[in-house]
């Protein structure tokens, strides 16, 4: 086959060409850090990237849910920590209204401290965070205990969330357990006894009262049992995003330091390949003039 000049003239700028579009590829490369920067680069990394992000996303998407459940978890827990102390003074007070010594109107001073525990246990029985009730399930949004209308929590259903791939996890606490109407009967009928001014069947709200203590410390143990298994749950979250990450990092970062080889190769390789084109073209009339 017979090679003509200008075969040899396109082919070098072919050539040429091809190896600016090697030394334009690395130098995208050094600039964004990345492998590839269209989804022609290469097909595979692409793909993988993609299903890599989706992970990720995912993750992080379980971790803003587990805010979510600890928000809901803490409440709770500080809620229920407040009606125990509560409840527990309002033992105290059943104890010292019980003493032989003290008489009608220590009574009813005594009742008047009750009334002002009894509106407490309200207002901890309507504890709210972000404008969501934590004690009637999942209603949130209808207020759970109103003792001047004698409305309790009436939905026990629990308020879940997704904190990994089909796991949920319970982040209320049963408020038909702890705020219920008995627990407000009970406190009103105390309340009245002291009222009235007379020592007898004082005594028997003591089992009552202990009954709902009881109640309160077993709800708070469900809830702290809930807790730790949280803490368990952010620990592999944790570690599924770092190796998510690295993951991530192997399929489509670009290792700097081979970059950068292949570019200083590519380089010489074009300044080489420049030469021998130089040699390959022949001369012109205006170099024969000079």
């Amino acid at each position: 086959m017979r090679i003509t000049q200008s075969m040899l003239s396109n082919n070098m700028l072919r050539n040429l060409s091809k190896s600016y579009e090697n030394m334009d590829k690395y130098q995208q490369q050094l600039s964004t850090g990345k492998k590839i920067h269209r989804p022609s680069d290469d097909p595979v990394i692409a793909m993988k990237s993609v299903n890599y992000r989706t992970q990720k996303t995912e993750i992080e998407q379980y971790k803003r849910n587990m805010t979510e459940v600890n928000i809901w978890m803490d409440n709770s827990d500080s809620s229920l920590d407040k009606a125990t102390k509560t409840m527990q003074r309002i033992r105290e007070l059943n104890v010292q209204a019980s003493n032989g010594t003290y008489d009608s109107g220590q009574r009813e001073n005594v009742a008047k401290e009750v009334r002002q525990l009894i509106e407490h246990m309200e207002n901890v029985g309507n504890s709210k965070i972000n404008g969501k009730y934590l004690f009637n399930g999942a209603n949130t949004k209808t207020a759970p205990v109103s003792v001047k209308d004698n409305t309790f929590p009436d939905n026990s259903d629990p308020v879940k969330m997704e904190v990994s791939q089909g796991v949920f996890l319970k982040a209320n606490v049963d408020g038909t357990q702890v705020f219920n109407e008995e627990l407000f009967n009970d406190l009103n009928e105390f309340a009245s006894t002291l009222e009235s001014g007379s020592e007898k069947g004082l005594d028997q709200f003591l089992a009552k009262f202990d009954g709902h203590i009881d109640n309160i410390v077993n709800e708070r143990a469900d809830l702290g049992a809930r807790m730790n298994r949280v803490e368990l749950v952010e620990d592999r979250l944790e570690t599924q995003e770092i190796i998510a990450n690295r993951v991530l990092s192997d399929n489509e970062d670009a290792e700097l330091e081979k970059v950068i080889t292949d570019l200083k190769t590519q380089e010489s390789v074009h300044r080489a390949a420049m030469g021998v084109g130089a040699r390959i073209i022949q001369p012109t009339l205006m170099d024969f003039l000079r």
